[in-house]
């Protein structure tokens, strides 16, 4: 198990290419999303870099549009890609609750409630008919376009996380969000019974463990998929691999499992935490994978999300931090009640075209 002190350098290494304006690229002079951009603060916070945490934080609320989204691409503040990805906006309610849950820094939270509140309300705006989340909606030169009217399993379970982490900032700003609570329920439901309804996505492991991360799938339903893929994404003493087809082991994946598998009580998660310190660096950095049995890193660069990943993991196996229950569930304290019932209105874009605030 990593030190605090080791964790500290660890934190250290992702300020050191936070860019002046509070982005965290994934790597020096690469673009920053939103997603990976606050599993980066909330590593900061962690591992004690508050001053780069509350600038990371202080981008989101400046960068965020009248929407409620970030673009899917930045690089050096311009924007590469304008579209908007679903389960990167949503992921900041997980980030601010994390952030209350060690701090509890008031002022924080009434700054960035706001953000979060847009933020979720475009997400659920997005909800298809059977529960799941369009995964991104496009953009022209006019802003807002086509709504891509498909669900990926791996960002609606993310989604799923973050709307009971909505719910339960609503809860301490005393302002409760039932048509949350109702797209939470709808969207467990589908995770959990209409798993064919999602773009089939499963060569990669992240649709394999999601469902668990995220905690819509619990239980022995949870013990039952993890065996299912085991055999096929782990790879003894190394990690797991990124997409089954692929002699490639990925940092931030297998910390992402072992958050899964501490979850629901599953001691194999401090072997696989040990398992990928391979990728570690001399400074606290970490390479983001390895091609074995080459034994080659690759791409040769240190990210920050897998320095996240890696810092929320051991938080989550060591209990340091309140913000453990947040990536397990246990701090969250909020469970939706199970919707089956499809939406008879037209879904995803039901709001198209209606202004920001008028709904």
């Amino acid at each position: 198990m990593l030190t605090p002190v080791q964790i500290a350098e660890t934190a250290a290494s992702i300020a050191a290419m936070q860019e002046s304006d509070g982005a965290i690229p994934w790597t020096t002079g690469e673009h920053t999303d939103v997603w990976n951009h606050v599993e980066g603060a909330m590593a900061l916070v962690v591992g004690g870099q508050l001053d780069a945490a509350a600038a990371a934080y202080e981008w989101c609320a400046r960068t965020q549009r009248p929407d409620g989204s970030w673009p899917m691409k930045t690089v050096n503040g311009a924007v590469d890609d304008h579209s908007t990805e679903s389960n990167m906006v949503a992921y900041l309610a997980v980030g601010v609750l994390h952030h209350w849950a060690i701090r509890h820094d008031r002022a924080f939270l009434e700054r960035m409630w706001p953000v979060v509140r847009r933020a979720l309300d475009l997400v659920v705006d997005l909800q298809l008919q059977f529960g799941g989340i369009a995964w991104a909606r496009e953009w022209d030169a006019n802003g807002p376009a086509k709504v891509n009217r498909e669900a990926l399993l791996a960002g609606s379970s993310s989604i799923y996380q973050a709307l009971r982490a909505g719910v339960a900032l609503a809860d301490v700003m005393d302002e409760p969000q039932p048509e949350w609570e109702l797209a939470g329920g709808r969207l467990g439901h589908a995770l959990r019974e209409h798993r064919d309804q999602f773009l089939d996505k499963s060569v990669f492991s992240m649709d394999w463990y999601y469902p668990v991360l995220g905690g819509a799938v619990r239980g022995p339903a949870a013990e039952a998929r993890i065996a299912s893929q085991w055999d096929t994404f782990v790879v003894d003493g190394l990690g797991i691999r990124c997409v089954s087809t692929n002699p490639w082991v990925t940092g931030a994946e297998t910390c992402e499992l072992v958050m899964a598998l501490a979850a629901i009580g599953d001691n194999r998660a401090s072997m696989l935490f040990a398992d990928m310190q391979h990728l570690r660096t001399d400074t606290g950095g970490y390479w983001t994978g390895l091609v074995f049995p080459e034994n080659v890193n690759w791409p040769q660069e240190q990210t920050t999300y897998t320095a996240a990943a890696v810092i929320l993991a051991w938080d989550v196996l060591t209990g340091t931090t309140p913000g453990a229950g947040v990536m397990t569930g246990d701090e969250i304290g909020v469970e939706f009640d199970e919707i089956a019932l499809e939406c008879d209105c037209p879904s995803s874009d039901r709001f198209a075209g209606v202004a920001p605030g008028t709904r």
